[in-house]
């Protein structure tokens, strides 16, 4: 084909993706009031409705769109792109020290086990002031996660079923078993899926019995596997809690290594990994951007509304719950495929669809992390007040809980973090994209159907923020 007929498809299809977005973007215009969307336990205790002006969804959409027809067809400059990417710092530490912070790490985990074990077993049964429920939602869920992408992922050394693990596999003998090579990190995708159905149809968040129980089950199940199939191998490819903090920390511009500490742009590490290696790798990723989905869905008015009426024609709760969640992964997983099929066409090359899916995999990940930021920053900050005492007082419950009511402008930045985790996914794309090919206009071209499904991640995340909050139906 000759270089007028590349640029009329080039034309063409550019076109089209925008034409696109703009009719997806429509959906901002369906509600102006923004909440807490927090799916987990503590909830309603910082449920604040925040009033958010439309023009500024209909704004940050328009950035959206904008940023990424930037990117996928301005910054064209290998060099640019190569050298912006290798940039990099490091600062040395030393091994007392690294030695010293990991074994507080893993005392700190340990105690944090033992605590919420044992207060969410004997402690008050109030999701306000049971440590448990704090340490673990507000803690783990919301604190954790948002340190592991912003700062590095400390988990390894915080980890108290690995802790567990080692010691009873260097210091007892404990035969080992082979694991198998074409489960590769399935369990993992499966056991992430499965969390938070528990955490979305069960009092979990409510209940710190029921809580604590839970825990105990996964730390003999975890205890179980990593000794039986050793803790490397288990919380390499089986452990969900484990392999979600990895790829989190991914994102993160921070890496913590043996020898020091080394800094880089967040995300930017991203194309050159290569962590992302199988199909499996991309189911988990698209499962972490689902299960935010989900949950920001199922706790909304409208889906609330919508759960309420199914149900009302014969369909039992959690059959219908479950179909949601099976069926939605499934449609978000497929539609990334199918985006590696048109990249494939688009661009015209012989790598499989297969290939490319797991090369621009990684670049989900950033939009991951903003959806999670958008998600829990606000929960986080409101319970604070409440994490603070939990872990200076674990034992003594605060007479009068304090829970922190948010300003309204705080509800600007769940846009804002979502938007920058679009703008660093379809950064990551485009560097990937030309360390991909060696056509520019390949690496132009197969970027758009990948932009578009980012793109519509980032409209739905849009959407489910500006809708007021609710109780999910049936399984509150």
């Amino acid at each position: 084909m000759g270089l007028d007929g590349d640029a009329s498809r080039y034309l063409t299809v550019r076109r089209l993706l925008l034409s696109t977005v703009v009719s997806l973007c429509t959906l901002l215009f369906i509600d102006t009031v923004l909440a807490s969307n927090a799916a987990v336990g503590l909830s309603g205790a910082s449920r604040d409705a925040l009033n958010i002006p439309r023009w500024l969804y209909i704004a940050t959409g328009g950035a959206a769109i904008g940023a990424s027809a930037l990117l996928a067809s301005v910054v064209t400059d290998r060099v640019l792109i190569d050298t912006v990417h290798d940039w990099q710092t490091f600062v040395p530490t030393r091994a007392t020290v690294r030695t010293a912070a990991t074994t507080a790490a893993r005392v700190v985990g340990l105690i944090g086990l033992a605590i919420v074990l044992y207060r969410g077993l004997t402690g008050p049964q109030i999701p306000t002031v049971n440590v448990a429920l704090i340490l673990v939602f507000a803690g783990v869920r919301a604190g954790l996660t948002m340190f592991v992408y912003l700062f590095g992922n400390v988990w390894p050394a915080l980890n108290p079923w690995r802790t567990i693990a080692s010691f009873l596999t260097d210091f007892l003998p404990t035969p080992t078993v082979r694991y198998p090579d074409r489960f590769s990190r399935w369990p993992a995708v499966l056991g992430l899926l499965l969390l938070v159905w528990v955490e979305t149809v069960t009092p979990v968040n409510k209940q710190p019995a029921l809580l604590a129980e839970v825990i105990l089950v996964y730390t003999v199940i975890t205890i179980a596997g990593a000794v039986l199939f050793s803790p490397s191998t288990w919380f390499t490819n089986v452990d969900p809690i484990s392999v979600a903090f990895r790829f989190y920390g991914q994102v993160s511009p921070f890496r913590w290594a043996d020898s020091g500490l080394t800094f880089r742009p967040p995300g930017f590490e991203l194309p050159e990994s290569d962590f992302v290696s199988e199909i499996a790798d991309i189911a988990f990723i698209i499962a972490l951007v689902w299960e935010l989905t989900f949950s920001g869905f199922v706790t909304t008015t409208i889906g609330v509304r919508f759960i309420k009426s199914v149900v009302a024609i014969g369909i039992p709760p959690l059959v219908l719950y479950a179909l949601l969640f099976v069926v939605g992964y499934l449609a978000f997983l497929g539609t990334y495929f199918a985006a590696a099929r048109a990249a494939r066409r688009i661009g015209e090359t012989y790598l499989l669809p297969c290939t490319l899916a797991i090369r621009f995999a990684a670049s989900l990940l950033a939009i991951a992390a903003g959806y999670h930021l958008a998600h829990y920053f606000g929960f986080f900050v409101s319970l604070s007040p409440l994490l603070v005492t939990a872990i200076e007082t674990p034992f003594s419950p605060p007479a009068n809980p304090l829970v922190l009511s948010l300003p309204g402008w705080f509800g600007m930045l769940p846009i804002a973090f979502i938007l920058i985790g679009h703008m660093l996914a379809v950064w990551v794309a485009h560097a990937d994209a030309y360390a991909t090919f060696p056509s520019r206009i390949q690496a132009i071209r197969s970027q758009y159907p990948f932009i578009l499904v980012m793109i519509s991640y980032t409209v739905i995340s849009l959407w489910l923020i500006s809708l007021p909050t609710a109780s999910p139906a049936f399984v509150s």
